[in-house]
């Protein structure tokens, strides 16, 4: 069944990638971004099992605190019995008002309580989220000064112009390499939602996701200027 994504096979497309790019740019700093990446992926899957395992120590915790403050609340209750029961409408009212109170607290505290492993979690994601979406920066500015003009016009560079040396086939296939980085960067944010059903981490999720894809639609804007040069030189050739 193919409806969700599996960890691994984001893994092992990852490595495939990363693969491809030590063997046609060895030694790059995009090599090393994608090694950084397909780390965190293997992390990601760690994480995605721990996420998905019950907090059991917390849970405990909770348990044991729930049960002393209704504990609490029965002897509060017990106390009040006689003010309660009583034909004194003042000392009724000031019973049933703290008796109120007492129920409000408690009631705030059980929620804490029981959001305590969800908050945890939460937090968690957020943070290996957070490293997702620096990634994909850092990717970016690895693709940045790759602009094809220089194919077109290469003696308009300045004394500060980055040195450029590669063909117009090895810069289609460095830009088509970090498209598919941020690609797998987005994958791999997507297992988070899977796993932990939070508003929180859908909306980080769904930040990363319209971030890679705004970047990869800048990348493939700067591929199909290398495709048009292509075909060009082509009908020239001809």
């Amino acid at each position: 069944m193919y409806r969700s994504l599996k960890s691994d096979a984001i893994f092992r497309t990852g490595e495939v990638l990363n693969n491809r790019i030590a063997e046609r740019f060895p030694g790059s700093g995009l090599s090393r971004v994608s090694q950084d990446l397909l780390a965190i992926a293997g992390e990601t899957t760690l994480q995605i099992e721990i996420l998905k395992k019950p907090h059991w120590p917390i849970r405990i915790a909770v348990l044991f605190a729930l049960l002393l403050g209704l504990g609490a609340f029965g002897l509060f209750l017990y106390s009040y019995h006689g003010s309660l029961g009583g034909e004194n409408v003042s000392d009724l009212l000031q019973g049933l008002e703290a008796a109120i109170n007492v129920a409000i607290f408690l009631s705030i505290a059980v929620f804490f309580l029981i959001t305590v492993e969800v908050r945890l979690k939460r937090n968690r994601a957020l943070k290996s989220l957070n490293e997702l979406r620096s990634i994909a920066h850092v990717i970016d500015l690895h693709q940045m000064n790759k602009d094809p003009e220089y194919l077109v016009s290469p003696m308009s560079k300045t004394l500060s112009s980055p040195v450029r040396t590669m063909t117009r086939f090895e810069l289609a296939r460095y830009l088509d390499y970090c498209s598919e980085l941020l690609s797998i960067t987005s994958k791999v944010a997507a297992l988070y939602v899977q796993s932990l059903n939070d508003g929180q981490v859908m909306s980080a999720v769904d930040d990363i996701q319209d971030l890679t894809i705004g970047l990869s639609a800048k990348i493939w804007q700067k591929i199909v200027i290398l495709d048009t040069l292509a075909l060009h030189r082509e009908s020239l050739e001809k």
